[in-house]
């Protein structure tokens, strides 16, 4: 029986790496994101995909999806050491709180105008005021914007952004058990929340940086390796036990790592794993889309994904701005945090199916609006850096303009 289990899952890798290896040599002969690729490569092996599912164990697939995010987000942690995350924080805080309240806000109204119960509007504009940290960044590296200013911000804000949310989910999964708000539940969550960032902060920072420098000078990179991974998921773990995403923790645990010495080979040995896991968490989205399924609610979803995009960017570029942001990097944080989905999206849709107050559809209804701004994600960020790039520059020719003829006059 094991032997059986274990033949399907090779067999179900292999399927998996050659298809996604296809996909991805047409994305680069085109030009094209590797996310759209892994993502499509996903449909095509899928069990939704007409006429037979290529893949036989989709628990497996889902496993190394989870694998995936906690690598990818850890070697993005260590782009952003704590004195790099201070800058932001403060200001990321204001703006993550803006737009998560606004889109948020937005979202019930859409759902009540589109006839959706209360319980239904209150768990799909929480879905929709989730920002995918994992799909961004990935986006980011690929194109070479990880170290920009612009991209420290929009990180700053998707995970401060990923810890109001899971707080919220929190709230409202005791407002729908109960039928009242508790504010013990509320202040417990929030408690535990700063507990971890206070612990990471104060307490990692001041021995896992150690950690791995001690394990670096024994110059074996089996050792190092086994090390990193450790720390990663260790935070993961610890994270996940608190009831805070394990993306959150795996980040937080690479931001350790970016205090060390052995900072830089350390981004060396983990990004091959990243890369590898990473792409089976993309691959995992597009294997969940029911295509048959889209005709039925693509007019709701459709209006929700807009509402997503124009409420998040609004907020985001708006609140930005007011914290003192320049054009560009205000409007290249906007383009970047306005697409909605991803991970935590569907599990506030799945946590309101556990709750008994959501109507049927509501998970399926949101799966779909977290295919469809994956598929955006790229195109949106990409194109909305290089108008922001031209917005600024039309901005500095009017002001050279204006001043030309005051100078003239």
């Amino acid at each position: 029986m094991v032997v059986e289990a274990f033949e399907l899952i090779v067999r179900d890798f292999a399927i998996i790496m050659i298809i996604a290896t296809v996909m991805a040599l047409v994305s680069h002969r085109l030009k094209q994101p590797m996310v759209i690729a892994y993502i499509i490569a996903g449909m095509i092996i899928g069990p939704y995909t007409p006429p037979f599912s290529l893949i036989s164990e989709t628990d497996t697939l889902q496993l190394f999806a989870e694998i995936g995010v906690i690598l990818l987000l850890f070697v993005v942690g260590m782009e952003f050491p704590i004195a790099k995350l201070r800058q932001v924080g403060g200001k990321a805080s204001i703006i993550a709180a803006t737009e998560a309240g606004g889109t948020f806000l937005a979202g019930i109204g859409a759902g009540q105008l589109l006839g959706f119960s209360f319980y239904d509007s209150l768990f799909v504009a929480l879905a929709i005021s989730v920002t995918s940290t994992v799909i961004v960044m990935r986006v980011l590296e690929e194109m070479k914007l990880i170290k920009e200013g612009a991209a420290t911000l929009i990180l700053g804000v998707a995970i401060i952004e990923d810890i109001i949310i899971i707080s919220m989910l929190a709230v409202l999964q005791s407002v729908a058990s109960t039928g009242t708000l508790s504010f013990i539940e509320i202040g417990t969550s929030v408690g535990l929340v700063l507990a971890f960032i206070g612990g990471t902060i104060f307490l990692g920072a001041r021995t896992v940086p150690k950690f791995i420098d001690l394990i670096g000078r024994m110059n074996s990179y089996d050792v190092l390796i086994l090390a990193l991974l450790g720390v990663a998921f260790g935070m993961a773990f610890i994270a996940f036990e608190l009831g805070i995403s394990v993306a959150a923790g795996a980040f937080f645990a690479g931001v350790l790592v970016a205090e060390s010495k052995m900072h830089s080979v350390s981004v060396v040995l983990a990004t091959p794993l990243r890369d590898m896991f990473a792409a089976l968490f993309f691959i995992s989205i597009g294997a969940l889309m029911d295509i048959s399924l889209l005709p039925t609610f693509i007019v709701p979803v459709l209006v929700l994904v807009g509402v997503s995009y124009a409420g998040k960017f609004f907020t985001v570029w708006s609140s930005a701005r007011a914290q003192g942001f320049d054009k560009l990097t205000s409007a290249r944080a906007g383009f970047g945090l306005s697409s909605s989905g991803g991970e935590l999206a569907l599990v506030t849709a799945q946590a309101g199916a556990a709750t008994g107050v959501t109507s049927a559809f509501l998970l399926p209804m949101i799966g779909a609006m977290t295919i469809i701004t994956t598929f955006m994600s790229p195109y949106v960020i990409k194109f909305g850096f290089k108008f922001a790039e031209r917005w600024k520059l039309l901005g500095d020719e009017d002001k050279t303009t204006a001043t030309d003829t005051t100078g003239k006059a």
